[in-house]
């Protein structure tokens, strides 16, 4: 399935777009989505052999009480195979340095002696930690790396850092399911025990940072084994560790351990173990560990205690432990009382809530501006919006004074749900709005759009006009702007009937719109497809004196390319130079997006030629008649727009050499450029290709994102290299890139083709367990996968299930079950599945046909036959909507339900008249065909005669079948006469009569 549309190539910044006339930002926009980074951990159980007075620390039941990352490469584990599988990926880069080290020492794997001790001489100097990781690294074996870890811990002036020791171990072979072999230790203790020692400890810490714990009490056996004693810090990360994997018996042994060998907990242990003490309800015990370690309770330790109990939904003894601190005449600080509102915050009890914060402020404390926040949003989402209309003036008379933040949560809590507020509601948003002025704030742009929406939507009209007018005296923005912000909002919202009707309001209030206002509007028509709606609003923008600049011309020669109106596009871009609007970067990027999508490719890779200077042709110049080209060499979005256009036609090769033409003009390629070149690549099988494009992207500090991922892992699917793709999946979780819903889609979709339809479905379980929704896209693929192995009670079982969670079937989900119905032989639910679809789903317009099949790959939708009737039609046409109905029609007619059959015909002749011409010509075959059979050919005749009528040629299959029907009736002479007819027919078919059985 295809994952994304390609980029806006029409991004830049306002020095590019904007005209002489206005230093406003361009409508047009690149939009990065942020990953956030998420840490995956992997996790399976170890048994130990502790003979120490820890034993039975270990689980041996498999079990670890940690929480599940969200995604880890061992969720895929039911997809991977056996077979070893070569690395995907090269990371790093190290000085020259780390190198020749490397390398002499490798040369010479056996020897450590005089002579490479020489060579190393020459390095002693520049020794440091990083030149020490660094050679590590590069070293082919454990025992390379502990000769020259020993040899440069000898050097004068160096000493051995935390990370240099943590470099070792992860050279020793340091791993969840690998243990270091006890060999290497003894050559590490022969040279230097102190130093074992110290490797030892620090690799018991290592494991407790990664929450491996089983491993930690391994290490730990083996390091009383070697003869040492774990340190304080040892065996603090140790109970540390136990307690963040909610084993407190277990850490109560490694405490008891610890306190016997005459170590005392320091104050943040000791303040964690309570915490985790109370938040298990065991706050006696807490209280008892405190005591025995002759530590006097604090605020510190108190407050970690009331975290505890919060955290475990002991609310009561929180309130409890809160006086007992009084009692112990430790006085609650503001963390003590913020502690306790965050907790009853996250938990939803505003009422006690209500309570602390009365206390506190009793007692002259306030929260900070961000828990009033907290407070302020919680009290709004609960309906309370006096209260948190109350909390304002609480922090008007605090340190914590309400600012900016503070009246949009409160405005937007009230405004910003769809449901319009009360009267009462909305007066109160208007109070705190009035009060926001007074103090310097304004709304921002969402919530002016809200507060807007809601004011009009209870007929205020003129009270929006007034606070639009009110932020103009305050001098915080001109009129015009503030309107073009709001106008902007309901565009970016696709509230385009909103945003014209405030744009009347402006017109009939004086303010008087300006090029920004009439572009913004033009973008959005251009963007839903309403190119005739764009092109008359720019026309009235000139009749009023408003002269369009060159973002606006940009917009609709973009927009009329894209609908493949290349006359329409051409005249525009005339009246821009008869204007005296220059062209910049930005147009002619345009161009050459536009003629990419439009298909002509090659024009757009003369416009390219051109802006470079190169040879030109006759027929782009009209594009540069007059316009020096000095400031407008291409840039990274020029570059970004011409690959994308030929990867998607399929010319990776002359891509590739873009590529390559960025680097000798110092043009940085982005990650457009890269993913671009990436997908093209896979798309055409090339997966060498794009794995030295990946290379290159990452040598160049230009970070994969999950879009880049996702086109390798597509291609390994469809070339069904399952191991590999999972290999990449592994990399992808390792740098923080978890899939989204088109990398999950894909893996169904591949999985289904490859018949894995069991797989499928428990990736698509998997997806939604780790909090990925599925889209229609991906269900679609499900019940298509389904639907191939006949299992259709599954796919309504599933159809079911989208509905239930939200997911609104679309065109080609109906299209998909009316298909597999109908060959399953379930006639009566296709026909019930098309009246259905008629109902909800149908789209009036191409355009939403084209919105309903987004997100699906053209392969995908030429199989169901779709690719072919969009074609057919331009942007002002009625959908091709005979598909679905011819595939009805076969059927019903190969049932012998002629019927029904002939009633679909007549629905979708009358209503849908513009059906293709090849669903057309499907149905009247079937028809033809059917009626024959059934010995009626008179209304065989009256179809095929009605098709005449329309216009439609039929083909070649319909007069056979006639001929056949005028044979089966015996009517020889009609048939002689029917076949001599069509020998001398005009047609754009070669006739050959002898191909067909029974011509």
């Amino acid at each position: 399935m295809s994952r994304r549309g390609a980029a806006i190539i029409l991004s830049r910044s306002r020095s590019v777009v904007a005209s002489s006339s206005s230093s406003r930002r361009p409508v047009h926009r690149f939009l990065l989505n942020m990953i956030p980074r998420r840490d995956c951990v992997n996790r399976s159980c170890c048994s130990s052999s502790s003979q120490d007075e820890l034993i039975g620390l270990v689980d041996h039941d498999g079990r670890d009480s940690l929480r599940a990352k969200p995604v880890s490469p061992e969720d895929f584990a039911f997809l991977r195979a056996d077979a070893h599988l070569e690395r995907i990926l090269e990371l790093g880069k190290v000085s020259d340095d780390a190198v020749s080290i490397a390398d002499a020492i490798n040369a010479n794997p056996t020897e450590f002696g005089d002579d490479t001790h020489k060579f190393l001489s020459r390095f002693r100097k520049r020794l440091d930690s990083t030149l020490v990781i660094d050679v590590l690294r590069g070293l082919r074996s454990p025992e390379l790396a502990i000769r020259f870890f020993t040899w440069a811990g000898q050097q004068i002036g160096y000493v051995h850092s935390g990370p240099v020791y943590h470099a070792l171990i992860e050279r020793l072979g340091f791993g969840k399911n690998n243990r270091i072999p006890e060999h290497l230790f003894n050559e590490i203790r022969d040279d230097d025990r102190e130093v074992l020692g110290k490797l030892f400890n620090i690799l018991v810490r290592k494991f407790c940072q990664n929450g491996w714990w089983n491993e930690a009490l391994e290490e730990l056996g083996r390091l009383k084994d070697f003869g040492y004693r774990p340190s304080r810090t040892t065996y603090s990360a140790l109970i540390q560790v136990f307690l963040r994997a909610e084993r407190l018996d277990s850490a109560f042994l490694v405490y008891r351990e610890m306190s016997d060998s005459g170590f005392e907990l320091d104050g943040f242990t000791l303040g964690c173990f309570a915490q985790s003490l109370c938040k298990a309800g065991r706050w006696d015990e807490a209280l008892n560990i405190i005591e025995k370690e002759d530590f006097t309770p604090d605020a510190v330790i108190y407050t970690k205690m009331i975290n505890g109990l919060l955290e475990g939904s002991f609310f009561n003894e929180a309130m409890s432990f809160l006086h007992r601190m009084r009692s112990s005449s430790c006085v609650p600080n503001l963390f003590t009382y913020e502690t306790l509102l965050s907790g009853f915050l996250r938990s939803k009890q505003l009422s006690r809530c209500k309570k602390i914060l009365y206390t506190m402020m009793a007692e002259g404390m306030h929260p900070s501006i961000s828990l009033f926040n907290g407070l302020i949003h919680a009290f709004c989402s609960s309906g309370d919006y006096s209260f948190a209309y109350n909390l304002l003036d609480k922090m008007r008379t605090s340190r914590s004074k309400p600012g900016y933040v503070s009246y949009n949560i409160l405005i937007g809590g009230i405004c910003g749900k769809e449901d319009i507020p009360s009267s009462e509601m909305l007066e109160l948003a208007e109070k705190a709005y009035e009060e926001m002025l007074k103090c310097g704030f304004v709304l921002n742009k969402i919530n002016v759009g809200h507060f807007a929406r809601c004011l009009c939507s209870m007929g205020k009209y003129n009270k929006a006009f007034d606070v639009i007018k009110q932020l103009m005296n305050n001098g915080f923005v001109p009129d015009t702007s503030t309107y073009s912000k709001v106008i902007e909002l309901l565009c970016q919202s696709h509230m385009i009937e909103k945003a014209l009707r405030l744009f009347d309001e402006m017109k009939r209030n004086g303010a008087v719109p300006d090029v920004y206002v009439y572009t913004i509007l033009i973008d959005s028509f251009c963007k839903v497809g309403l190119l005739q709606q764009a092109l008359h609003l720019f026309n009235g923008m000139k009749s009023v004196g408003c002269s369009p600049n060159v973002v606006t011309y940009t917009t609709l020669i973009h927009a009329s390319l894209k609908a493949r109106r290349v006359s329409e596009a051409n005249e525009l871009f005339e009246g821009m130079i008869s204007a005296g609007c220059k062209p910049n970067v930005v147009t002619y990027t345009a161009l050459i997006d536009g003629f990419c999508k439009a298909g002509e490719v090659d024009k757009a890779c003369h416009i390219y030629a051109r802006m470079r200077g190169d040879a030109s042709d006759e027929d782009v110049n009209k594009y540069f008649e007059g316009n020096a080209m000095d400031d407008e060499e291409p840039n990274v979005f020029t570059y970004g727009a011409l690959v994308d256009g030929l990867c998607k036609a399929h010319k990776v090769v002359e891509a590739r050499h873009l590529l390559e033409a960025m680097s000798v003009v110092n043009c940085e390629p982005n990650h457009i450029v890269y993913d671009a070149l990436i997908d093209g690549f896979c798309k055409v099988g090339q997966l060498d290709e794009a794995r030295d494009v990946f290379i290159k992207m990452s040598e160049n500090g230009c970070s994969p994102s999950v879009y880049t991922y996702s086109s390798l892992i597509d291609r390994l699917f469809k070339d069904q290299r399952l191991d590999l793709a999972l290999k990449v999946v592994a990399k992808m979780l390792e740098n923080s890139c978890p899939p989204n819903v088109v990398t999950y889609t894909e893996m169904i979709d591949g999985l289904c083709k490859m018949g894995k339809i069991k797989e499928a479905y428990k990736l698509l379980l998997l997806m939604e367990e780790k909090g990925c929704n599925p889209s229609v896209v991906t269900y679609t693929a499900m019940i298509d996968g389904f639907g191939k192995v006949g299992k259709i009670k599954t796919c309504f079982e599933l159809f079911g299930q989208m509905i239930a969670k939200g997911v609104a079937p679309n065109f080609v989900t109906y299209r998909i079950l009316i298909n597999h119905c109908c060959a399953a032989g379930l006639l009566d639910d296709a026909h019930r599945l098309l009246e259905e679809m008629k109902q909800t789903y149908w789209p009036t317009e191409i355009t939403g046909y084209r919105n309903v099949i987004q997100g699906f790959s053209r392969d995908f939708m030429k199989s169901l036959g779709f690719v072919e009737d969009i074609s057919e039609y331009s942007l002002v046409t009625s959908v091709p909507i005979g598909l679905a109905y011819s595939i009805l029609i076969d059927s019903f007619c190969k049932a012998g339900r002629l019927e029904v059959a002939l009633e679909l015909h007549k629905e979708v002749m009358t209503s849908y008249s513009a059906a293709s011409a090849s669903a057309t010509e499907n149905m009247l075959s079937s028809l033809v065909e059917g009626l024959c059979l059934a010995g009626e050919i008179e209304k065989a005749f009256e179809l095929y005669s009605d098709a005449v009528k329309r216009g439609h040629i039929p083909e070649l299959t319909v007069f056979v079948y006639l001929i056949k029907g005028l044979l089966k009736v015996k009517k020889w002479e009609e048939a002689l006469q029917l076949s001599h007819s069509v020998c001398h027919m005009d047609v754009h078919w070669h006739i050959k009569l002898e191909a067909f059985d029974g011509g």
